[in-house]
C-alpha cells in the first residue's frame, strides 16, 4: 500500500482516533514478531484500516493494553495485542513493500536498492501466507506485464491491483468472504493505483516512467490533464465511491463502524479532492501551462 487511505480527521470521534492509532502500533509490533526488526520501516497507515475492517468483518475483537515501545519509552500508550490477523497484515504488509521496492526498481528509481531490507522479512512473511505472497507476486507480475506493454486504457491498467486486493481479502477473511467483501476490497485496490497514478502524474512524466494517466491523456503536466479530462476523472472516482458505499451497506459487521465507515465514505473522498486538485509539481511545465490558461 502507499499511505492514501486516511480518515478524516476532523470528523473522527476520539475512541476511533485512539483504536486507529492502537491498530497502527499494534501492526509494527506483529510485523516484527512475524518479519523481521527490519520489515517495521515500510509500516503505513493503510494497513491500520485493513486491521479495523478485517476484525470487524470477522467478527475478531481487538485487545488494547497501555504498555511501551521502542520509540515511546517513557509514556505508555494504547497498542494493539499482536493476534492472527495483525501477524498475516504484517506479513502482507511485508510482501507489498518488497514487491513494490523492485517495481521501483525496474522503473529506475533509485529508491529499489532499499528492496533488500525487506527480503528476509519475505521469506519469513511466505513461511507463514505463503498463498498471500503468492497473490502479491502474481499480481504485481501482471501489472508490470501491462506497464512494460504501455497500456493506455486506465481500468485494464488499474486491474492487477484490485484483484490482488480482492484476492488477499478472500484470503484473509476466509469463511467470512462474500461477493459483497470482495468487490469492496476490488474498490479500494482500483482507487488505490489510480490516486497513485494521479499523484505520481508530473513525477512520473519528469522521470520518463510509465503512468496509466499520462498514457492515456497525453499532457505533459498533471493540471492540463485534469482540466482536459475532469468529467471523466470525475465519474471515473465518483463510481467508485458509490460502489464502496453500495458494498459496505451489505456487509455484516460485528462491532463499531465509525472508524471504517469515516475512512470509506469520507476520508478517501476527501484525499481524492486534496490529490485532484494539488498545484503541479512538473514546475516548468506547470509554469507554461499557467501561463497558457492566463
Amino acid at each position: 500500500m502507499f499511505g492514501y487511505i486516511q480518515p478524516d480527521a476532523p470528523y473522527l470521534f476520539k475512541k476511533d482516533e485512539t483504536l486507529y492509532k492502537a491498530l497502527y502500533c499494534g501492526l509494527c509490533k506483529s510485523i516484527g514478531a512475524g518479519c523481521g526488526q527490519r520489515a517495521r520501516s515500510a509500516l503505513t497507515f493503510d494497513m491500520a484500516f485493513m486491521s479495523a475492517l478485517i476484525h470487524n468483518i470477522r467478527r475478531e475483537d481487538v485487545n488494547i493494553k497501555r504498555s511501551r515501545c521502542a520509540l515511546h519509552l517513557i509514556k505508555k500508550r494504547p497498542i494493539a495485542a499482536v493476534d492472527e490477523v495483525t501477524v498475516m497484515l504484517g506479513c502482507i504488509n511485508t510482501a507489498l513493500a518488497y514487491y513494490k521496492l523492485c517495481d521501483d526498481k525496474a522503473d529506475g528509481d533509485k529508491k529499489g536498492v532499499f528492496r533488500h531490507l525487506y527480503k528476509k522479512g519475505l521469506k519469513r512473511a511466505a513461511k507463514k501466507h505463503a498463498p498471500a505472497v503468492e497473490i502479491i507476486g502474481r499480481q504485481m507480475s501482471a501489472q508490470s506485464d501491462l506497464e512494460k506493454a504501455g497500456c493506455s486504457i486506465i481500468e485494464m491498467a488499474a486491474e492487477p491491483t484490485a484483484v490482488m486486493m480482492s484476492e488477499l481479502s478472500a484470503y484473509a477473511l476466509g469463511e467470512y468472504s462474500t461477493d459483497e467483501t470482495r468487490a469492496l476490497f476490488y474498490d479500494i485496490g482500483k482507487w488505490v493505483y489510480l490516486i497513485d497514478a494521479l499523484d505520481d502524474y508530473d513525477k512520473d512524466v519528469k522521470k520518463c516512467r510509465y503512468n496509466v494517466l499520462y498514457n492515456a491523456f497525453g499532457s505533459d503536466c498533471k493540471a492540463r490533464a485534469v482540466e482536459d479530462n475532469r468529467e471523466e476523472l470525475t465519474f471515473l472516482f465518483d463510481s467508485l465511491f458509490a460502489d464502496m458505499r453500495a458494498r459496505i451497506a451489505k456487509i455484516d459487521f460485528a462491532f463499531n463502524r465509525d472508524l471504517t465507515d469515516n475512512i470509506i465514505l469520507r476520508g478517501i473522498p476527501l484525499k481524492t479532492r486534496a490529490v485532484l486538485n494539488a498545484q503541479c509539481k512538473n514546475k516548468k511545465n506547470g509554469d507554461k501551462y499557467e501561463q497558457e490558461k492566463s
